[in-house]
């Protein structure tokens, strides 16, 4: 039977690393968020692999999507549930692109991101840098077909965030980390950086 379920654990980075940008074009990612409370979510994405876009304060979801809208090759539907303990129930399927942009045009909260991806340690990785009222917030996660346990923590990963709804991709449509980045920066200098301690042993990268 399909697991399904995601299992990952995601972390506070303050920048992109300029080792993991090879110059090639990231994937690009804009998403739409039409359920987005109490941590459950339905989501519609498009992905791009041929377009490098930049991600500021300034760049709009719908914006890259009218201006690039043939780029996107791949689009998908995604139901997700809470997420507890680092384990989040999810069931995604392909779509058409051009339904998911006509979707994503009429409605729904959109966010914009490029994703960059890298094997690091014993784990593939994903660094989600985001645009528009969540920059410059980039976020680090690793994710297995099973609980991410007694993990490699890269150097750049600043503090756990797999508990913290506020970073959860719905989280941000709803509410922008513009609207509470001040807030969390006070949190981080006041209570200093954590690593949640029921995964194992937390290794940090040497």
């Amino acid at each position: 039977m399909r697991d399904d379920f995601e299992y990952e654990r995601r972390f506070f980075c303050r920048e992109l690393p300029a080792e993991l940008d090879d110059g090639a074009p990231p994937i690009l990612i804009v998403q739409s968020y039409y359920v987005h409370a109490d941590n459950y979510a339905l989501r519609i994405r498009l992905k791009s692999n041929t377009v490098r876009e930049a991600m500021t304060p300034r760049t709009d979801a719908i914006d890259v999507l009218n201006n690039h809208r043939d780029a996107f090759s791949q689009a998908c539907v995604t139901v997700k549930g809470p997420s507890v303990g680092g384990t989040r129930y999810e069931v995604e399927k392909d779509i058409d692109p051009d339904i998911a942009a006509e979707l994503v045009l009429r409605g729904g909260a959109p966010i914009v991101k490029n994703r960059f991806n890298a094997w690091i340690g014993e784990d593939g990785w994903s660094i989600d840098v985001f645009g528009g009222r969540n920059a410059p917030l980039v976020v680090a996660e690793a994710e297995r077909s099973s609980p991410v346990t007694n993990l490699i923590i890269p150097r750049f990963c600043v503090s756990e965030i797999t508990d913290d709804v506020r970073f959860s991709n719905d989280g941000l449509a709803a509410r922008p980390y513009a609207d509470w980045a001040a807030d969390y920066a006070r949190e981080l200098e006041e209570d200093g950086p954590r690593l949640l301690t029921f995964f194992g042993k937390n290794r940090r990268e040497e």
